[in-house]
């Protein structure tokens, strides 16, 4: 008998982006909550702010730079007052991290993958016609993006520092070799973290209002650019050409270097990859595994519920009930489709609402889409929830999106780690975690306190979720006090 599985998806990303889900359940309370805390990951110097603009700073001069073959409109506008910036970072800080002296780009290319044939250009030796991309080419030092179809379409979509986050990553892979941190030889996997990595790291610059052309808030901004790891992924996990790693992976990339600085960057290679991602599957292990979802019913909760149970134990055992939520708690808001109620001890569930929340196809096939369906978006929310009776049994305030909110997001990552180990049944697989990340950037109702208030920054709430993930429950009792 095979084991009963839910599944996890890696994601290859055409561009590193980052993406973002922007919005958040009515029924769930957002706040929007600053952080003060020194010791939290997530903590900016300077002038970050959780609820400022995001985007070009009005009344700046456009950079003076040009790009080949470029029509002078806002998308190479964009571009290239981007690249100054990131250039302008990259000239002062390369030195305090990496050897020898930092060195430009030479040269910047625009194309339009909408016009004819016979208006293409060369990009590293390849025709732009319908070429929807933005890469880095080692041939000649030079960048290059789609100004008709690609980076509209993120702006569009994900906001204008998506698209900075578009050229950083680029100009990561410009880094790589002259800092002498990936070569010819070195994975494609490892190039692309590192990238996402030194991308974080400029994002960090801009959220404390450090770049001249750009600023950026910690929510809807910050936000924003995550997405794209979400958005612009691979289709099939077990491809073995998709190698860029999944939006779990991308985002941690990211954030390790948001929080830790270029010195994080460093240090990814084939040996950190491998010990970061321990036993989480990244392919699908037999075949028609990506289709056979576990149904989001009684008995599959049931059976989510008897891992919670064996894995974490409380004194007092929650009760379960599947005819809906828990309505007359008090001194608690119920949240939807699953609850917690304290003084009774009891998780409710509407499971067709759960389910509908883990239906699998709606919406993922559009063009960068930022949605990743599936069982596990569902099942992480029923987690979520135990893990306040798990807090509850600890001692611990149930009430704070700053606190308990993160910690149960935090709690719920340690427990997917749990089912990705050979022996847990059910057992994660490929898309799994992209599925939570998913989630937890969209409405963030994994993120939740007892009363469904939830910070509003995904950015905080993917934090926490991995922290759980990478360093397991002592982690998440010790951060979130």
């Amino acid at each position: 008998m095979r084991t009963a599985r839910l599944r996890l998806g890696v994601i290859a990303v055409l561009v590193a982006v980052g993406a973002a889900l922007t919005g958040c359940d009515a029924d769930n309370t957002i706040i929007d909550t600053a952080p003060s805390d020194p010791g939290n990951p997530w903590e900016l110097a300077g002038a970050a702010s959780s609820s400022g603009p995001s985007g070009p700073r009005p009344g700046v001069a456009d950079a003076p730079l040009t790009a080949e073959n470029g029509d002078g409109g806002g998308i190479d506008r964009l571009s290239l007052n981007a690249i100054a910036d990131i250039e302008e970072y990259w000239k002062t800080e390369y030195a305090k991290t990496f050897p020898g002296t930092f060195e430009p780009v030479d040269r910047y290319i625009s194309w339009d993958a909408k016009a004819p044939k016979a208006q293409s250009v060369k990009f590293c030796k390849s025709d732009t016609y319908q070429l929807v991309n933005a890469a880095y080419c080692g041939l000649d030092h030079s960048i290059g993006w789609d100004r008709g179809v690609l980076l509209p379409q993120v702006e569009k979509k994900y906001g204008p520092m998506a698209v900075v986050m578009v050229l950083a990553h680029e100009y990561g892979h410009a880094i790589q070799g002259k800092a002498k941190i990936a070569g010819l030889l070195t994975p494609v996997l490892v190039r692309e973290q590192q990238a996402d990595c030194l991308a974080g790291v400029f994002l960090r610059h801009v959220a404390e209002g450090n770049s001249k052309h750009f600023t950026m808030n910690m929510t809807d901004g910050l936000d924003g650019v995550l997405g794209a790891t979400v958005a612009i992924r691979d289709a099939d996990p077990s491809n073995p050409k998709n190698v860029h790693g999944s939006a779990f992976e991308r985002v941690t990339a990211v954030q390790l270097g948001y929080t830790d600085g270029a010195a994080a960057c460093k240090k990814i290679d084939r040996k950190e990859i491998k010990n970061r991602r321990g036993t989480l599957p990244t392919t699908f292990e037999v075949e028609d595994e990506e289709q056979q979802q576990l149904p989001v019913d009684v008995a599959s909760l049931t059976s989510v519920s008897q891992a919670l149970a064996r894995n974490f134990p409380v004194a007092r055992a929650p009760q379960f009930d599947y005819s809906g939520v828990v309505k007359a708690c008090p001194k608690v808001t119920s949240t939807e489709p699953v609850s917690f109620c304290p003084s009774s001890n009891k998780i409710g569930t509407d499971v067709s609402a759960l389910a509908k929340r883990g239906a699998a196809g709606s919406g993922e096939e559009d063009f960068l889409s930022s949605t990743v369906t599936g069982d596990y978006n569902a099942f992480v929310v029923f987690v979520s929830r135990y893990m306040l009776a798990v807090q509850q049994d600890r001692g611990l305030s149930l009430t704070g999106a700053q606190t308990a909110g993160l910690r149960t997001a935090c709690l719920s990552g340690a427990f997917t780690t749990k089912l990705s180990e050979p022996t847990s049944d059910p057992r994660l697989s490929a898309k799994d975690l992209d599925e939570a990340v998913s989630g937890l950037l969209s409405d963030g109702l994994a993120a939740a306190d007892v009363d469904g208030k939830i910070v509003k920054s995904g950015y905080q709430r993917l934090e926490a979720f991995r922290t759980g993930v990478l360093d397991g429950e002592q982690a998440c009792l010790t951060k979130f006090e």
